[in-house]
């Protein structure tokens, strides 16, 4: 079964004045989806594998060219994520499937030269679903200056047959940040920042 996409989808924000100050720096959040035919739809399918890895490294290699190009290269990307939403004839295993697999997130993991996991959402909905992707900085996940969330939406997707996949980035942290960073906090507590777990 061949991979078929009816459209590419590209969302793009820039914030020139948070909490009534201008950023220092304007912060860039992008994303790529693809609308794509949910092989899956109305069906139960006990192996999911097959499908799996023929898609995924088609959807990962075409979605992060794309948003590499949107980025003006993939050295601009500094925090991540990708996200899922299935139409309503499909699972949220079938969301899940395309997205969670070495197949599809490795090759914008190793464009943008990351250490960190791609934080995700996976969801089921109708046309104009809400798309929320969560992201962290691609080399640091305790860095709360990238913890930053994009949502969009697509009015006409997904379909009931379809799932929506999508990466995200972004050129930098939230402007004026002042939280801190979990590592503070971890030295605060009493822990081993190597071992957060040890007390």
């Amino acid at each position: 079964m061949s991979l078929e996409i009816r459209k590419i989808v590209r969302f793009e924000e820039e914030t020139l004045i948070e909490g009534y100050k201008a950023a220092e720096t304007p912060l860039r959040m992008f994303a790529v989806a693809a609308v794509v035919k949910n092989p899956w739809a109305g069906k139960y399918v006990e192996d999911l594998r097959p499908i799996v890895r023929e898609y995924g490294p088609q959807l990962g290699e075409l979605l992060t060219a794309k948003i590499s190009e949107l980025a003006g290269g993939a050295e601009n990307i500094e925090a991540f994520g990708k996200a899922a939403v299935v139409g309503l004839d499909g699972e949220v295993e079938h969301a899940s499937a395309l997205i969670h697999t070495l197949h599809f997130g490795n090759h914008y993991r190793e464009a943008v030269q990351a250490k960190s996991f791609l934080s995700f959402t996976n969801t089921r909905g109708p046309a104009n679903a809400p798309i929320s992707i969560p992201m962290m900085d691609k080399n640091d996940g305790g860095r709360r200056s990238h913890y930053l969330t994009l949502q969009f939406n697509i009015n006409d997707a997904p379909c009931a047959d379809e799932i929506v996949v999508v990466l995200g980035g972004a050129s930098g942290g939230r402007p004026h940040h002042r939280i801190g960073d979990r590592y503070q906090e971890l030295k605060e507590l009493g822990h081993d920042i190597e071992n957060p777990a040890a007390v």
